[in-house]
């Protein structure tokens, strides 16, 4: 999955409110999901595609109902492609000024 389409559906509010209602139960079909939003349920089902093209919302058919599910994958993918290199130089800064300090105490 490209990384510009992941940050792009994330980039709306609206859409991360839809994932974090995922999150906080997951296998909602469109109705729940529209239930308490100030928005219709044509934007609700707009922003659905828009997570689904994004691969953040997988969706399953039981009968007559779809249900969308939360996709944590590209989610994980961007925070070590992005987030985890640089958490690494920055623990490792942290661990030198550790030292620095220590070392200056000692002195």
């Amino acid at each position: 999955m490209n990384d510009d389409t992941v940050f792009r559906a994330l980039a709306d509010a609206s859409r991360r409110q839809l994932l974090d209602r995922l999150h906080a139960k997951n296998g909602q079909t469109l109705t729940d999901l529209c239930q308490g939003l100030a928005m219709s349920r044509q934007a609700v089902t707009k922003h659905l595609a828009v997570l689904e093209e994004a691969s953040l919302v997988a969706t399953q058919r039981h009968g007559r109902e779809k249900r969308h599910f939360i996709n944590p994958v590209p989610i994980g993918e961007i925070a070590a492609r992005w987030i985890g290199k640089f958490e690494h130089e920055r623990v490792g800064a942290l661990v030198d000024l550790k030292r620095s300090l220590e070392g200056d105490s000692h002195e």
